[in-house]
Formats: structure tokens, sequence, C-alpha cells
């Protein structure tokens, strides 16, 4: 999925809440989102895992 489709779908989601986004607000969910996708690739790494699928998404999230 592109960057646009997902700031697309972003968007939809805070107006059917009647709330706008600025651009900075963008950027830092975008910033925000990027820091925890890191996360979960070290704890991926920490936890020996090869292949993140499925039934190993746990690891990714920090769960025992």
């Amino acid at each position: 999925m592109s960057r646009l489709l997902t700031i697309i779908k972003v968007r939809e989601i805070f107006r059917r809440n009647k709330v706008q986004l600025t651009t900075d607000a963008i950027n830092l969910m975008d910033e925000h989102i990027y820091k925890e996708v890191e996360k979960m690739a070290k704890r991926c790494k920490e936890g020996n895992v090869k292949r993140l699928s499925a039934d190993l998404f746990w690891v990714a999230l920090g769960r025992k």
C-alpha cells in the first residue's frame, strides 16, 4: 500500500470522527508509526525471528 493511500485512510478515520488534521499532525503520526515499527523489528531480531508471520506477531508487539 502506498503512503498516499495510507494518509487518505487516516484522514478519513479522523474525518468520520469530525476531527481535522493539520499537515504537522500527519507528519508527527508518520514519525511515531515509523518509530513503533523500528521497535517491532528490533524485538523480532532480539527474539530470533527470521520471518515475521501472524503466528509470531506477538513477538513484534513485545508480548510474552
